[in-house]
Order: C-alpha cells, then sequence, then structure tokens
C-alpha cells in the first residue's frame, strides 16, 4: 500500500468514527470510550506478552534444571557464560533494559510530564522489550537467581507507553503518568494472576498519591491483562494451595520472630546490593566489567554446585517443594544461598527481577526457624509464607502489596491477618538498615544517568 492510500484510509477512518460518535449525541459517554479504548488495547497485548514470556522463561528453567541434575559440573561452564551472554546483550542493545524494570518505571513516572517526556523512551520502549526478553531468558538459563516479574512489570510500561504514542492527534488526551502506572499494575496481575496484588502495588509503591483520578482505567487494564492470561493459562494459582489448619494459639510469635529475621535480611540484601553497583559503576573498562560478570556467574555456579542446584534459579520450585510436600525443613545454609545468589545474579546488570528471588529466600527463612522449632505441616506453611511476605516487604518497602500478592499467590484469605502483621513488623524492622528500599536507590540512579545523557547531548 502507497504512502498516499494510507493517508487517504486513515482520513476515512477518522471521518467514519466522527459520524458514529456524532450520532450518539452524549459527549461525555464518547470521550470516556475513546479514552478507555487505548487502555483495553494496551492490557490485551500486555496478556499475550506475559504469558509469551512465562513460557520462554518456563522453558528455560526446565531446560536448565534437568541439564544439571544430570551432569553437574556443567555449571562452571553455562552459568558464566549465559551471565556473560545475558549483560553484553544490555550493554550492547539497551543499557535500560538492565536489572528489574521496577525503578525504570518510577523513574518513568516521576519523568512523565511535558518538559521531559521525550526521556521516557530510554527506560520503556519495544527495543527494552525485546533486550529484557532475551538477557533474562540467558540468565534463568545459566541458573541466575532471578525472576520475571519485575521484567514484566516494565514490559508492560513500554506497551501502554507506545499505545499511549501512536494514538492520532485527534484522539482524546491521555495522561501519560497514568497510562504508565496502569500499565506496571496490569504487568504485575499478569505475571502473577494477582489482580488485587496489581492494584495494590500500583497505590502504595508507584503512585504514593490517591487513585480516584484514574481508579477505572486501572481497574479495567488489571481485568483485562488478567483475564488474557487466565484465558491461555487457566485459572491457576502461582503456588497453589497449602495446607492450613490447626493453627497454633502462639503461631503469630513464630510469625513476629520469622518477619524480623526476613525483614533484616531482605533490606541488607537491597543495601548490599546498592553498595556493589555503586562500586561496579567505577568500573570504566569493559575488560574489568566483563571480569566482574563472569564472576557473577561462576559464584552463583559454586553456590550450585556445593550446595543443591534447587536453590538456584528463580526460587519456585524450591518453594513448592517446601509447602506442598512433607520435606519442609530446608539446611540452614538455604536462605544465605538464595541470598548471595540473588546478589550476584541482580548485580552482574543483565535483566531480571528480585520479586521472585525475594520471596524464594523469605521462604527458606520461614522452613528453616520452623525446622528448628519441629513445627507442625500447617505452622511450618505458616512460618514459610510469612517469611516471604516478610523478605519482599525488606526489599520492596511494600507491606501491603507483599501480603496481597502471597495472599492471592495461594488463595489462604483467612491468614491476611497474620501476613499483614508479617509485612507490617518486617516494614519497620527493615528501616533499621535503611530507610529507603532497593527501588528507590535504582530509581535516583537511572535519573541522574538520564540526566547526565542528556546533558552531554
Amino acid at each position: 500500500m502507497h504512502e498516499s492510500e494510507k493517508i487517504t484510509l486513515r482520513i476515512k477512518i477518522r471521518r467514519r468514527l466522527k459520524r458514529i460518535f456524532d450520532r450518539g449525541g452524549n459527549d461525555k459517554l464518547k470521550l470516556n470510550f475513546l479514552r478507555a479504548v487505548p487502555f483495553w488495547v494496551a492490557s490485551l497485548l500486555t496478556g499475550l506478552i506475559a504469558v509469551f514470556y512465562s513460557k520462554v522463561f518456563l522453558l528455560a528453567e526446565t531446560t536448565t534444571s534437568s541439564l544439571f541434575k544430570s551432569v553437574h559440573w556443567l555449571l562452571f561452564i553455562i552459568t558464566p557464560s549465559c551471565f556473560f551472554i545475558a549483560w553484553w546483550l544490555v550493554v550492547r542493545f539497551e543499557k535500560f533494559a538492565g536489572g528489574s524494570g521496577i525503578p525504570q518505571v518510577m523513574a518513568a513516572i516521576e519523568l512523565a510530564n511535558p518538559r521531559d517526556n521525550y526521556k521516557i523512551r530510554k527506560l520503556l520502549s519495544i527495543r527494552v522489550i525485546v533486550v529484557k526478553i532475551i538477557s533474562s531468558f540467558f540468565m534463568i538459563l545459566g541458573g541466575g537467581v532471578i525472576g520475571r516479574e519485575g521484567p514484566t512489570i516494565q514490559i508492560a510500561g513500554s506497551v501502554f507507553r507506545k499505545v499511549n504514542q501512536i494514538l492520532p492527534d485527534w484522539w482524546p488526551k491521555i495522561s501519560k503518568r497514568n497510562m504508565i502506572m496502569t500499565g506496571a499494575a496490569a504487568g504485575l496481575a499478569a505475571a502473577f494472576n494477582t489482580p488485587l496484588g496489581g492494584i495494590v502495588f500500583a497505590i502504595e509503591e508507584l503512585t504514593k498519591t490517591h487513585i480516584s483520578y484514574f481508579r477505572t482505567a486501572l481497574f479495567t487494564a488489571v481485568i483485562i491483562a488478567g483475564l488474557t492470561a487466565q484465558a491461555l493459562f487457566g485459572p491457576y494459582l502461582y503456588l497453589g494451595y497449602p495446607v492450613i489448619h490447626g493453627l497454633s494459639v502462639y503461631i503469630f510469635l513464630g510469625v513476629i520472630l520469622v518477619a524480623i529475621i526476613a525483614g533484616i535480611g531482605g533490606s541488607a540484601t537491597g543495601r548490599i546490593l546498592v553498595i556493589i553497583i555503586n562500586w561496579k559503576s567505577r568500573l570504566k573498562k569493559s575488560k574489568q566489567q566483563v571480569i566482574f560478570v563472569l564472576f557473577c556467574g561462576l559464584i552463583v555456579a559454586l553456590l550450585g554446585f556445593f550446595s543443591n542446584a534447587e536453590l538456584i534459579g528463580s526460587g519456585k520450585a524450591i518453594m513448592t517443594r517446601i509447602l506442598f510436600t512433607p520435606d519442609k525443613y530446608l539446611p540452614w545454609y538455604s536462605p544465605l544461598v538464595r541470598m548471595t545468589g540473588s546478589v550476584f545474579s541482580f548485580s552482574s546488570g543483565a535483566a531480571g527481577g528480585i520479586f521472585a528471588p525475594a520471596l524464594s529466600s523469605g521462604a527458606c527463612i520461614g522452613s528453616v526457624l520452623s525446622g528448628w522449632m519441629n513445627l507442625s505441616d500447617s505452622n511450618t506453611n505458616l512460618l514459610i509464607l510469612s517469611g516471604m511476605v516478610g523478605f519482599l516487604t525488606g526489599i520492596t518497602r511494600t507491606p501491603f502489596t507483599s501480603s496481597i500478592i502471597v495472599l492471592e499467590m495461594t488463595d489462604r484469605h483467612n491468614l491476611i491477618f497474620y501476613l499483614m502483621l508479617a509485612g507490617m513488623i518486617s516494614g519497620m524492622i527493615s528501616l533499621l538498615i535503611d530507610k529507603h528500599s532497593l527501588y528507590d536507590h535504582l530509581k535516583v540512579r537511572y535519573l541522574q544517568q538520564i540526566e547526565s545523557e542528556t546533558v552531554k547531548v
């Protein structure tokens, strides 16, 4: 089709739409409908991409798991190699595609104003989506301790921004900030199948403001993205239905203990990551950076070789085992292995999230403490879930989001007060180590990076 024909077709579509809406007579209804359509389209695309990404991620994880179980020593070849490829893809094609993706979205939201809108394309774009998926694929293929939830949030934010960007000039204007925030919520909902978690995450972490200005768009986007994922995956739970009944009267004391330790572990992990990332930024030579990335891969390989290959990777397998089998008690070093693996995987600079590793680290803490106290299966499961909430809160400083996500993952609504208690205790104890979350620190770094690049230009 020639360019002139395309222009003629667009004019005809525009006129046709105008005639249809002019007959309606209800200006407010027309305006609301037109504003809603981009959110619906972007949500549908987000759901489809999230499902594709999860299948790619699962393929890499199952391949790695079976390979490492049969030939254990391959860790020392595959892991450093995959770490290098994943890092190189980010450095070569899109440096803002590295890491989790959530700090990038937070930075984009802050830049979503008329003066700085052009800077957002560095953080949210089609190229970011492609590099994010491929880089994280190699990371998980090499046994990297990463998750896909943070990357899915950046991917969704990129989709929503792109849809908003291609709207014609005559389309009713939509706030770029609201579009990006809604995309992030839809991404989390599609990744974890946790619609309430997506909504609470948008309020607690991304906006820190009142929701009334964009509540309809947020709710519909989360619903559409979630339904799209469910239509292809089925109405799944991320983890399933752990057995919780006959809890001890004093188990809340165990919840508090786990929350304290998990909160300290989560916030300490975040703080260590910030220190390493700051130190790494001073490595100016490419050779030094390559050595550091290979070193990170070697550390993760050593962890998997000398402990258990199950303790590397995203961590979903270890969470499933201790929640749904009689083999509930992990050795004392398990949380340390998960935390160390997460630190070196994330600080490598390749793409990969920290949500799932944080959840699995907290689960390991709950499992170890339950074994020391010789608790029943139900009480153990509660402490495992409480550890998940506590550790994720320590990293993100979002106790409500953490509680709701774990609640929706397991469909155990009778535990809501225990989980909220764990989140509250962890959130308070985390402040003793660092007043700011890992995401807050990284958001500032990305903003400074973009600003410095703009000044150079």
